[in-house]
């Protein structure tokens, strides 16, 4: 088995443009974790890639309620400086909710030999969710970590998550705290 790390939309415009948001301050207190988690998978040597946002400046997803940001060639749709990327890392931009729709992500992660997909991000509901059950239709594990994720509101995390926390899709979807993941990988289990 080996495990590849997936970082979402994690990017300037989020702790810059959109800083007033909750689904901000969450993602704040999650940084430190998720850097934890990422020095443990490529300690592990598992890929770590961060799906970043990219949206053109009159991208369909703005003709609802959703505002412009993260526009592809700007700073704003660069992963945020506060992670801890490293040059063997991917940056792997989309213009979509799920990491998976139009990139090449599946066909990388076979390449790699990869077979369980660990997800972080924002937001948990949307496209950490699309990730996730993407990488199910793709015929990969999912694990979402679930204390390196975040939404608009701490309800909608805990929801979305108690909905696949029972769901009949274990132990192909798993939902899981940052601490029982890098044991996890740290003893061979999911690495």
């Amino acid at each position: 088995m080996k495990t590849a790390l997936l970082i979402i939309d994690l990017v300037e415009d989020t702790f810059g443009k959109h800083s007033h948001l909750p689904v901000t301050q969450a993602a704040l207190a999650m940084v430190p974790r998720i850097n934890e988690v990422i020095r443990a998978c490529r300690q592990r040597g598992l890929p770590v890639i961060f799906s970043t946002d990219s949206f053109l400046e009159n991208d369909f997803v703005f003709q609802g309620k959703m505002k412009p940001h993260s526009i592809r060639g700007t700073r704003g749709a660069e992963v945020y400086s506060g992670l801890d990327r490293q040059p063997g890392d991917v940056v792997l931009p989309k213009r979509r909710f799920s990491a998976f729709y139009k990139t090449d992500l599946d066909q990388s992660f076979r390449l790699w030999g990869v077979d369980t997909v660990a997800v972080t991000g924002i937001a948990t509901h949307v496209c950490v969710l699309a990730t996730a059950l993407d990488a199910l239709s793709n015929d990969f594990k999912a694990i979402m970590i679930e204390d390196c994720c975040a939404s608009m509101s701490e309800d909608m995390h805990n929801n979305c998550l108690n909905l696949y926390r029972r769901s009949p899709l274990f132990p192909l979807f798993q939902v899981m705290p940052s601490q029982e993941f890098m044991e996890k990988i740290g003893s061979g289990e999911q690495g």
